[in-house]
């Protein structure tokens, strides 16, 4: 019911910066929560950020002054930005979003289908 698509990934040096985008369509009015999560080569899936409607968010402890998630309501779009990149960043970035469950909304996680970032060194 809702589809998410993530944009912005590519190559970066060390040190520097690249902004994430992710624009969710379709029954877009049972989102709660969206957010950003990733995943290394040989490693688990982790939460980067999350943000709710309302604005509060949260980080992962390591991505704590370096990334900031944003989110505009009324376009259905969040966004990462991403400062002084560490190699440690390099994964697959993929944009989430969390439906209420309430009424006629089913309480599903949805999924963007990612969008890689390398940070050289």
């Amino acid at each position: 019911q809702v589809q998410l698509v993530e944009s912005g990934g590519g190559l970066v040096q060390a040190g520097g910066s690249l902004r994430l985008s992710c624009a969710a369509s379709g029954d877009t009015r049972c989102i709660a929560a969206m957010g950003w999560y990733r995943q290394a080569p040989g490693k688990e899936r982790e939460l980067v950020a999350t943000i709710t409607s309302g604005g509060s968010t949260n980080y992962l402890d390591s991505v704590k002054g370096r990334f900031t998630i944003s989110r505009d309501n009324a376009k259905n779009t969040v966004d990462l930005q991403m400062n002084s990149l560490k190699p440690e960043d390099t994964a697959v970035y993929y944009c989430h979003a969390q439906s209420k469950r309430v009424f006629w909304c089913n309480g599903a996680d949805y999924w963007g289908k990612g969008t890689l970032v390398t940070v050289s060194s």
